[in-house]
């Protein structure tokens, strides 16, 4: 069950110049769905991707990072769900190169210009006769408007799709920005989520854009987590078509900021749609650090008390068993942590102080709050002046059979 995920109308999901896109059934692990989606791209597109820093990087990510780094003019995506090719050594590289070859001939590119992408079980072959026989009919369905469509075929455990769209005004013209991303579970970004796509009619220099990617990736999906767990596939990937009439080469652009303030934006909501979409979640909470001594404290305590499976069951249960929190922060790592100093309050209502219970603290105040489908966990550790934010959701029954069922 979403909590409180806005999906826009279809009528409000803008397409972008430049971008083309199809889906396909190409039977990757079920029958009669969606699972293959092919972007294709506009020549002079600038493209750059931040990838996952787990050790067991996927094949995929792995031919992504080496097509990127090389400099080539990069002109199509291709995903499939349904089988992440992880954990799939030699033969899996070949399966990814073999995804690249085979769109690029269908589409007339070399090999080098296509960035292949998957998602779903790990440690199983990729099908990847399966996926190359669907890439004809995802190609001849590539249209400007399926981005609704792609954001259905990109998901695994994914209860609803993940999409954000909009227009915004850049001195006297006017862009468009549009993503969707993918997950619901195995979330805590070392550098992005599960998948995720955004593309914007603006042209931007492509090593500003790299620079960009990163930024964003820093200030939106790394800033969840679901269960602490980062992936071998996860991938966030921009797309400068550069076909509306404003271009950036510099950061000194008067429109670089508030470009790329709206492209954070948006990849900052389809971050957080990933928390209110997480796996069994009923809650989505977030967890506000101030007065730290550097960001990464802070970010160190906020991931602390988000991940901990203790506080994530009682706030499941709107029980205000909020000694859990304390713990939590007393063990992020910060080994001069004066607990006299630190104060935590529960949306509105002052919980603790000077590292106890706050005189005023009443259970029935912290119940209301543990209620509510959303939540602000705000806590000052009185040792700075830096502020770092991290959303996460509950732990329910519905998690644990999500994943106990995942391969069935």
């Amino acid at each position: 069950m979403a909590v409180n995920l806005y999906i826009p109308p279809e009528s409000q999901i803008f397409p972008i110049e430049g971008v083309e896109i199809g889906t396909a059934e190409a039977g990757i692990r079920k029958a009669n769905r969606r699972d293959l989606t092919v972007f294709r791209l506009a020549e002079g597109c600038s493209v750059a991707g931040v990838f996952t820093r787990n050790r067991f990087r996927a094949a995929p990510v792995q031919v992504c990072e080496k097509h990127l780094a090389g400099g080539h003019d990069i002109r199509a995506l291709v995903v499939n769900t349904g089988n992440a090719n992880a954990g799939t050594g030699e033969s899996g590289l070949r399966a990814a190169h073999d995804t690249c070859a085979a769109l690029g001939n269908v589409l007339g590119l070399a090999p080098t210009q296509v960035l292949p992408f998957s998602t779903g079980v790990i440690l199983e072959p990729l099908p990847v006769d399966r996926l190359t026989a669907g890439l004809p009919a995802a190609v001849a369905d590539a249209s400007p408007s399926n981005w609704f469509a792609a954001a259905h075929s990109i998901m695994t455990t994914d209860t609803q799709p993940k999409i954000v769209s909009k227009r915004v005004a850049l001195g006297k013209h006017t862009v468009t920005i549009t993503g969707i991303s993918k997950g619901a579970g195995m979330i805590k970004p070392n550098m992005a989520t599960m998948l995720g796509f955004l593309a914007t009619d603006a042209g931007i220099a492509p090593g500003l854009l790299r620079d960009m990617a990163g930024a964003i990736a820093d200030r939106s999906f790394n800033r969840i987590t679901v269960d602490g767990d980062t992936s071998t596939n996860d991938s966030f990937v921009i797309m400068a078509t550069g076909k509306a009439p404003v271009r950036i080469d510099a950061v000194s652009d008067p429109l670089y900021t508030p470009l790329y303030e709206a492209l954070a934006d948006a990849a900052k909501e389809l971050a957080q749609k990933i928390v209110r979409d997480a796996e069994g979640a009923t809650k989505f909470m977030t967890i506000q650090v101030e007065e730290a001594g550097s960001r990464e404290e802070a970010l160190k305590v906020a991931y602390a008390v988000a991940q901990s499976p203790l506080v994530k069951t009682a706030f499941f249960a709107s029980d205000p068993n909020l000694g859990r929190i304390l713990c939590a922060i007393g063990y992020a790592g910060i080994d001069d942590l004066d607990v006299s100093k630190v104060r935590l309050w529960l949306g509105d209502v002052q919980v603790a102080s000077r590292g106890e219970r706050h005189p005023g603290y009443q259970e029935a105040d912290g119940q209301r709050v543990m209620k509510e489908a959303e939540i602000v966990v705000r806590i000052a550790l009185g040792r700075g002046d830096e502020t770092e934010t991290v959303y996460t959701c509950d732990f329910s029954h519905e998690y644990v059979s999500i994943n106990a069922d995942y391969r069935s």
